[in-house]
């Protein structure tokens, strides 16, 4: 059986985060009002930085605009940020990591906190096939702006992947996770090799006094 390896995104494979630059597009386009939504999507990312996002109330924010705006209009935004802000903060050194694994023979998963819509296309260029993400609920083929199931935060990033190692029969035997937030905290307790990336202050403490890599993939 293929060993895992498993990937969170944002400040790890990206020089950035793909949400919070997300709203802040939206704002620099015009798409929203932005002096009210930039302050809560500054206030949103300090919690999540902090380990004290609300991510229902996150997610509701971030996802009202989905369900008020075409698909159309949507894949056309998604493209223009893509190339806009999303290819310059893709790392190199992150691409040759999956390389590096890919070449092993691993399954490359990444898991992540930011929604599906958002991710979706930015796993799609990193050559990643399994995303596990927030869900975004859709009713007949619309966006409702809420969440469906279990957001993948904290502890329901293991929540999300427990169902998705019953789903293909994969395990967590000689697992890789990389990450670099005090978030991903219970992901990382759980696989058989956490490595820290670039890593916040709480997340770098804890690597360094449990013996954890620390691994920069910037610069």
């Amino acid at each position: 059986m293929a060993r895992l390896a498993l990937f969170d995104l944002d400040n790890t494979l990206l020089a950035g985060d793909s949400d919070h630059s997300w709203g802040e597009w939206l704002c620099q386009r015009g798409f929203v009002d932005a002096d009210e939504y930039q302050a809560r999507n500054d206030a949103f990312y300090a919690d999540y930085q902090a380990g004290t996002l609300d991510v229902f109330a996150y997610q509701a924010f971030t996802q009202a605009i989905l369900a008020r705006t075409s698909h159309e209009q949507l894949a056309a935004w998604h493209q223009q940020f893509m190339e806009e802000v999303i290819e310059p903060i893709i790392l190199p050194k992150g691409e040759a990591l999956l390389a590096e694994h890919r070449a092993a023979g691993d399954r490359l998963v990444i898991i992540t906190a930011t929604n599906r819509f958002v991710t979706g296309p930015i796993a799609a260029r990193l050559g990643v096939e399994t995303l596990i993400a927030t869900e975004c609920e859709m009713i007949g083929g619309h966006y409702t702006g809420k969440t469906f199931d279990v957001p993948c935060f904290q502890g329901g990033k293991v929540t999300r992947l427990q169902r998705w190692l019953e789903e293909t029969g994969m395990n967590l035997e000689d697992s890789y996770f990389y990450s670099d937030s005090r978030n991903d905290l219970p992901l990382l307790e759980a696989v058989a090799n956490p490595v820290a990336v670039d890593p916040d202050d709480v997340l770098r403490a804890t690597a360094e006094s449990r013996g954890w890599p620390v691994l920069s993939l910037r610069g």
